[in-house]
């Protein structure tokens, strides 16, 4: 399987053309970098810290698409949005690991997906996708008698809060019990606040140093506590997840797909 990386010279960038030399069944098809950057030209494994691949990083984004059989994403919303149209007109897989997406967003994403098969999730880690399932498991389990907080902390540069996957373990868990987040969030807390609503799933943002990230999911009742936590040491699990997902897409029917769907969860 040919797979192609947008955003190829960045550090996620980098990563993911690592994991593809290294995977077996799959081989770079070439990747992207912004127009007028410094890595245009350039071979893509060496700028990955690997040997020569013989493929230069380019700045037209539709010529990957139509050499790629699928393109990985960790951009930016919009630009997810541009790249979603152009895997939809080449019929291109399409995994889609950018955070931040917004309702308008998510729904010209979903319109391609109608077109082509996309992968799409807040983190691409095998973990925390066990996680997110454990998390809706629980929530169903225990009664709105216990309260659910999300936790995370990511290093000082994370420009979007709470982040993408917080989000994810709080659509989790009001899954689990039936609502829609949206219902009972609360992002931020400040001064007299009240007397928490019965069913409120709450949000703490903490931003600092170089954490990776760390997340973690608090059900408290009376008398106990049920705490679930994922901790990354290392930003190459998100390449490994990502790359699976291609190649589990690879044979898929065009839709819009999670990584629950690639681990069978």
């Amino acid at each position: 399987m040919k797979i192609g990386v947008v955003g190829c010279a960045g550090r996620m960038g980098q990563m993911l053309v690592r994991e593809i030399a290294a995977t077996p069944g799959c081989t770079l098809a070439g990747g992207t970098e912004r127009v007028g950057g410094p890595a245009l030209g350039k071979d893509i494994g060496v700028l990955a810290g690997l040997e020569p691949l013989g493929v230069v990083a380019i700045e037209d984004t539709a010529a990957l698409f139509a050499e790629a059989d699928a393109v990985i994403d960790f951009t930016s919303p919009d630009a997810s949005v541009r790249h979603a149209a152009l895997a939809a007109q080449s019929e291109t897989v399409l995994v889609i690991g950018t955070t931040g997406i917004g309702p308008a967003q998510q729904e010209a994403i979903a319109q391609a997906a109608t077109h082509t098969p996309i992968v799409q999730s807040p983190n691409m880690s095998l973990g925390v996708n066990l996680l997110l399932a454990l998390v809706e498991q629980v929530g169903r389990a225990l009664g709105d008698d216990y309260d659910i907080d999300i936790l995370e902390m990511h290093h000082r540069n994370k420009v979007d809060a709470p982040s993408g996957t917080a989000l994810g373990l709080g659509r989790a868990a009001a899954a689990g019990r039936g609502v829609a987040l949206e219902d009972v969030w609360q992002k931020v807390r400040d001064g007299h606040t009240g007397v928490r609503p019965r069913g409120e799933i709450g949000f703490a943002t903490l931003r600092g140093g170089d954490v990776i990230g760390d997340h973690t999911v608090v059900f408290a009742a009376e008398g106990e506590r049920v705490e679930l936590t994922h901790k990354a040491s290392g930003r190459q699990i998100y390449a490994k997840g990502a790359v699976r997902a291609a190649l589990w897409a690879n044979d898929k029917q065009p839709g819009l797909y999670s990584m629950k769907d690639v681990l069978g969860l």
